[in-house]
């Protein structure tokens, strides 16, 4: 699988992207926002968390513009691969490769620990390594995680099974508790929670580690 990573001013989870995909076999090449292109004979774009461009005007609304963001979009809608986590997630949605928007918390604070997360659906690369219906424990660290969208876009969502994961206990006050969405070719993940942070016996939970895995493997069958 070949990979690349795209990294803004503030990201601070794209060595954490890098170091998961790679534990899984992927050839990794980092990209910074100001490219025009991205390399060629990718598989997988991953979109990092952290606090692009310091988190002004919206969460990822001034990275969404970034040149390589019109790059991303056009992979995307070849049926490329893309994963967007925390802050990459809120890339997505600016761009609209992903429906909804992330708001602030319900409770007007930062979260930063571990949550349970329920397994909505196994039908993408990115869950097949889960059972659906399995509870998995993945970090957050947000502060803009609350995901939002009107009842029609959530009822699509639900109807179509592109609801990827959701929280066992809604720490951001999230519509329907949603984590983590999936676009309509299945191909786009947007999830709040960092399973690069639980990829590794070393970071105290491996459940993210399947995530990684699964998306390798459905690569190699490719």
């Amino acid at each position: 699988m070949k990979a690349a990573v795209v990294v803004f001013p503030g990201s601070n989870c794209d060595r954490d992207l890098a170091v998961a995909l790679k534990a899984v076999g992927a050839d990794v090449t980092m990209v910074w926002h100001k490219d025009t292109a991205l390399p060629e004979g990718l598989d997988f774009v991953g979109v990092p968390g952290g606090f692009s461009f310091g988190d002004y005007l919206r969460c990822g609304a001034i990275a969404a513009q970034s040149p390589i963001c019109r790059s991303v979009v056009e992979f995307a809608n070849r049926g490329g691969y893309v994963f967007g986590v925390c802050n990459g997630f809120q890339i997505l949605t600016e761009t609209g490769l992903l429906p909804g928007a992330l708001l602030r918390n319900a409770g007007l604070k930062y979260i930063c620990r571990t949550v349970p997360l329920t397994v909505q659906t196994t039908d993408s690369a990115f869950t097949s390594g889960y059972a659906k219906g399995q509870e998995i424990q993945i970090p957050i660290a947000h502060h803009d995680g609350n995901y939002t969208a009107d009842a029609e876009t959530v009822a699509r969502l639900q109807g179509e099974d592109r609801v990827a994961f959701t929280y066992g206990d809604n720490p951001n006050g999230s519509t329907a508790d949603i984590a983590g969405i999936l676009s309509e070719n299945r191909r786009v993940l947007g999830m709040m929670p960092h399973p690069e942070r639980a990829a590794d016996a070393g970071h105290g939970g491996t459940d993210g580690a399947a995530l990684f895995r699964s998306l390798f493997d459905q690569m190699a069958m490719a």
